[in-house]
């Protein structure tokens, strides 16, 4: 499980928060109160604003005519495919554990240099919670991925390593903000909102146009309540697919909990799926 560490936000629900969001105290906050289906994002009391820097005004036309391009460059001679993902593609990956499902992916490939792993965690902290981390950091480097280190997902746009890089895909897999408490608490699910929107208002900045950014997510129960589709929606990004992740599809991949002293170890995936999002496109 990829964990990150989210920004605290307003304590209380929202007729504790006095509106919420700052500004005029009108606008809607980010919490969830209680079962209620979230709401979008809202900033300073008026809607969040697309992503800064973000090509959005590009047709259907377009659209179909670089998706065409890219599989036909991705059908290539000698271009290895793993999952959604081939050796063609530059590929960024955030908060990726024990870099298990980037050692699958640079495995498959046979080269790891079209590879970004990165991890919140310094390579001293991962070194401690996963048993596996040192060797596959290791094989990932040999393979030439560039490996990332304390690499904080809301602030990516800062990263000297990353702010010249585009990517075909930007990958984030099973994202979670630490376990602080039950994950049907209001106040984890909130955590967990900040977590994907920073994400969101992030990651469109290193997307070639017409790519995709991927997020793996459990469904069903409180898992739902973040709000997933429509926190991309805020930041300019529509569903383009939604289907089944499988664990069994990247030979090698295991999801660790990533945090508190079973941080080590395995967990059910369950109902997890793979949504694919593609910067919005002006239609003609």
């Amino acid at each position: 499980m990829a964990v990150a560490v989210a920004a605290p936000l307003l304590i209380g629900l929202v007729a504790e928060a006095g509106g919420g969001g700052g500004g005029d105290g009108d606008g809607v906050p980010l919490e969830v109160a209680g079962n209620e289906v979230p709401l979008p994002v809202e900033v300073d009391g008026k809607g969040a604003p697309p992503a800064e820097e973000v090509p959005v005004a590009v047709t259907a036309g377009e659209e179909e005519k670089e998706k065409k391009k890219k599989k036909e460059e991705e059908k290539g001679e000698g271009v290895k495919w793993l999952g959604h993902y081939s050796s063609a593609q530059d590929i960024l990956l955030i908060g990726d554990g024990d870099f298990s499902f980037s050692l699958a992916l640079a495995t498959a490939f046979g080269s790891g240099a079209n590879l970004v792993p990165t991890s919140l965690d310094s390579y001293v902290a991962l070194k401690r919670k996963y048993s596996k981390a040192e060797s596959n950091v290791t094989e990932l480097k040999r393979l030439g991925a560039t490996v990332l280190h304390g690499v904080d997902t809301k602030e990516l746009k800062l990263h000297p390593d990353l702010k010249n890089r585009r990517f075909d895909r930007i990958v984030f897999n099973l994202p979670h903000a630490g376990f602080k408490g039950k994950e049907d608490d209001t106040h984890m699910i909130n955590s967990h909102r900040e977590l994907v929107w920073g994400f969101f208002n992030n990651a469109p900045h290193f997307l070639r146009p017409y790519c995709e950014i991927h997020i793996s997510h459990n469904t069903g129960g409180a898992y739902d309540r973040w709000g997933l589709e429509s926190l991309a929606s805020e930041a300019s990004l529509v569903l383009v697919e939604k289907v089944a992740f499988r664990q069994e599809d990247y030979p090698g991949y295991i999801q660790k909990r990533g945090d508190s002293e079973r941080c080590d170890e395995a967990f059910d995936l369950g109902s997890c799926f793979t949504f694919k999002f593609r910067i919005r496109f002006r239609r003609n």
